[in-house]
């Protein structure tokens, strides 16, 4: 609890060094505004420091920003989302941790504890990210998205697949908004850059048999690292390694939660198959692709032929019979 209100104190004086990003800022002004002690702000702004936050110190005169930062305050997310009667749910309510275990784990906590529908939780470091069979998810501090947004849909269990896809869709369609890379979709919760996987998606629910308590999209997104670690075996990038330089992890995280939004509605106004129909448009892995699928010590090959009404993968072996793929490790073959 201490750490949490430490978060929201860091995040107030960014904001506040922001919106008077021109001038210099007196420290007791500082202090004032934040309601604490004027000797703790020389070690505040030292842990902005550590954040990649460049601000310059005067003294006997305050703070001066030297640019604006790229850290994801809520106020900072909010004033770029829609605002007024009848706009977007997705981000109105935000949970910022500048490093936590995961935002999947975060947001479990407050779904439970009634989070209203577009609740998000994000996060400028992850120690224990977690992507899909438990895998591990690297989240380099302040270099990537790693948030979980906390859903409440009317659809039933058994349509839950269908989510992943949607997320998918949203990521790739803002990634290749902001950056112009062009982006591929694996099924069921890659997104590509070529052969390589720059975000991914980890959906959890929560459900009674008939219908869906709540459901954690958890996306991460290789932002702006500058190598990715070996034991990825080369299969990962980051969109500043494509491209060649970095972005704002804020425009990427904004325009998500805006696609996200556009895709959900659609959802739930014309159902899954909408969701289905455009990932089998715009994914290399949904038809006619020659893949290999591995889960525990099984492994399977074939040829992708679409997705059926819940979102689920059809393959067909060489023998020409079609399995239904529920889960499992999906590489070209």
């Amino acid at each position: 609890m201490q750490e949490r209100q430490h978060d929201r104190h860091l995040d107030h004086l960014i904001d506040l060094l922001v919106e008077h990003a021109t001038v210099i800022v007196s420290g007791t002004k500082i202090a004032a505004e934040l309601r604490v002690p004027h000797s703790t702000l020389g070690e505040w702004m030292e842990r902005l420091r550590e954040w990649g936050v460049e601000v310059r110190g005067f003294p006997g005169s305050g703070y001066q920003l030297v640019k604006v930062p790229d850290v994801l305050t809520p106020r900072a997310i909010r004033r770029r989302l829609p605002a007024g009667p009848g706009t977007g749910t997705f981000g109105s309510r935000v949970y910022h941790f500048y490093s936590t275990d995961s935002t999947m784990n975060e947001a479990a906590r407050l779904a439970v504890a009634d989070a209203p529908e577009g609740t998000l939780v994000v996060a400028e470091e992850q120690t224990a990210g977690r992507g899909r069979f438990g895998r591990r998810w690297v989240s380099e501090r302040a270099s990537g998205l790693y948030f979980t947004l906390i859903l409440r849909p009317s659809l039933a269990p058994a349509a839950a697949p269908v989510l992943t896809l949607m997320a998918g869709l949203a990521v790739a369609e803002a990634i290749q908004e902001v950056t112009t890379l062009a982006t591929d979709l694996r099924w069921p919760n890659d997104v590509m850059i070529g052969e390589k996987k720059c975000a991914g998606i980890l959906v959890e629910m929560t459900a009674e048999p008939a219908r869906i308590s709540h459901v954690l999209v958890g996306i991460g997104i290789n932002v702006n690292q500058q190598r990715m670690p070996a034991d990825l075996g080369g299969e990962a990038t980051s969109l500043f390694l494509a491209a060649g330089r970095s972005f704002s992890r804020l425009e990427i995280l904004v325009l998500v939660l805006k696609r996200l939004e556009h895709y959900y509605n659609r959802l739930q106004e014309a159902g899954p198959q909408a969701i289905v129909a455009r990932f089998e448009d715009v994914s290399s892995y949904a038809r006619g692709k020659r893949v290999r699928i591995t889960e525990g010590s099984s492994m399977m090959e074939g040829v992708t032929d679409g997705l059926t009404a819940e979102g689920l993968l059809l393959v067909r072996r060489d023998d020409g019979q079609v399995e239904r793929i529920l889960s499992g490790r999906v590489r070209s073959a």
